[in-house]
């Protein structure tokens, strides 16, 4: 039987536009083989702390879906967990020539006019007394939340299939093959296999650590610069705390000593208790990359459509790209908000 359509990818991308075009009365199968980055992903929500210098499109980007993350995870509640939390991020610097680093950063994302808000290192060690005590200052991203993606995956499936989406384990090696009317893709590093577009993996590394007693001695993210290594520290309620993450240019699966190491020296140079934590899991995955770092959003030839390389961001897009992919379906329009993300810039001639 020939679909409205079909969504190759069952990540967190591709099960929320299967879930949005079920709700608006299309016929939707997603085709999963079970792999993807959602695995390794930490979650964060973060469109102040993710924007950088020359990126101004995709911070507005962020910055919009990230407006739509609230009402998205009190939506999905009535279907399962998120781990949706919104205590925010602390921005930290331990060192003075991090320090120098970081406000140049935060300067940049005050004249966006996002929303940072400096704290010196006493009021930083008020907030989250756990972090170490020679820390120089910090900063507060209040809007930067988080979700496990490992829950919200979960969630998101159930959700779909509320909808009425189907599901088939298989795993697409050519479009022609599948039945339907229009073909999302949203196979993360496998898209460009499947339509030729330029999505390249990142390798990243990332650990997971278990807290005594189930409970993490701080609340709020931690990204921070450790005598120049960059790190980020996310406290699940359940008592992970997720490390991350290497960014490497390699294609290979295999975790190393040496990244664990610098993870877990940074780590411990900014919240000094994380060294009597239980590691429990050093997890390998690969970003979908794009030549710019921006995602690939809307129409490629005739029928297919790609949602994909997110790169850093695929959680926290995923409502934005969602509705924007839905509605380009409905109308066959691309929304204003991700035109500047069409795969055509990369399209020969394009």
């Amino acid at each position: 039987m020939t679909v409205d359509v079909a969504v190759v990818g069952g990540g967190v991308v591709g099960l929320s536009v299967a879930w949005r075009c079920a709700q608006r009365g299309m016929s939707v199968t997603v085709y999963d083989n079970g792999r993807g980055a959602w695995q390794v992903a930490a979650g964060m929500l973060a469109p102040v702390s993710e924007a950088y210098f020359g990126e101004a499109e995709l911070t507005a980007l962020l910055v919009a879906s990230a407006g739509q993350w609230p009402a998205f995870a009190q939506e999905l509640a009535a279907h399962g967990p998120t781990g949706y939390r919104s205590e925010g991020t602390l921005q930290v610097a331990l060192t003075q020539d991090d320090l120098a680093e970081a406000q140049r950063l935060w300067e940049y994302q005050q004249t966006l006019g996002l929303p940072v808000t400096r704290l010196p290192a006493a009021e930083l060690r008020e907030r989250e007394p756990s972090l170490h005590p020679r820390l120089r200052a910090g900063a507060l991203a209040e809007g930067d939340h988080q979700v496990d993606p490992r829950r919200l995956v979960t969630t998101l499936r159930t959700a779909a299939g509320a909808a009425g989406a189907s599901f088939v384990a298989r795993r697409i090696t050519d479009l022609p093959s599948v039945e339907a009317r229009a073909v999302v893709v949203a196979a993360g590093c496998g898209s460009a296999e499947l339509t030729g577009v330029p999505v390249r993996p990142v390798k990243g590394q990332l650990l997971r650590l278990r807290a005594p007693a189930h409970q993490p001695g701080f609340q709020h993210v931690i990204r921070g610069y450790a005598d120049g290594r960059k790190v980020y520290l996310v406290p699940r309620a359940d008592g992970e705390v997720v490390v991350g993450a290497s960014e490497e240019e390699r294609t290979d699966s295999v975790p190393t000593a040496g990244a664990a190491l610098q993870l877990l020296r940074a780590a411990t140079d900014l919240v000094p208790e994380l060294s009597e934590y239980e590691l429990v899991e050093v997890g390998v995955g690969h970003r979908p990359g794009t030549p710019d770092n921006a995602p690939l959003l809307g129409r490629w030839r005739d029928r297919v459509v790609v949602a994909s390389g997110h790169y850093r961001h695929g959680v926290l897009l995923a409502p934005a790209t969602a509705d924007a992919i839905c509605e380009l379906l409905v109308t066959g329009e691309a929304p204003e908000l991700i035109r500047p993300f069409s795969p055509q810039r990369f399209a020969e001639g394009g």
